[in-house]
């Protein structure tokens, strides 16, 4: 009886700590319509970072691939951890590979 109760539950836990987890950013760039206009969370080191008066962008890249971030609350430094949520903008598909993908930022944290 008790596997009975037990076994949901812990199934009903994975599904849920599995969508708390990062996406990885190949998964994004290699098919960016799937991840259009839906929110995601991604994890790495800021390789590129530019912004004026709080406002720019910033690359992050995971032991995937790298994507651009487009943020209206400030950028991090080069070479900071961060964790990124927001919305997936589309770009370009050249030959297969995603060109101008790009994340909005909703917000991020910098990891020490």
């Amino acid at each position: 009886m008790k596997t009975r109760i037990l076994l949901p539950l812990t199934l009903l836990a994975g599904l849920v700590l599995t969508g708390c987890g990062a996406t990885k950013i190949a998964r994004i760039n290699s098919d960016p319509t799937r991840y259009q206009n839906k929110s995601v969370k991604v994890t790495g080191t800021v390789v590129n970072s530019f912004g004026v008066l709080g406002k720019g962008g910033y690359q992050v890249q995971d032991d995937t691939g790298s994507i651009y971030v487009i943020s209206g609350t400030g950028v991090p430094s080069k070479g900071a951890r961060v964790t990124v949520s927001g919305r997936v903008m589309p770009g370009a598909t050249i030959l297969g590979k995603s060109i101008g993908t790009a994340i909005r930022e909703e917000s991020h944290k910098v990891r020490y």
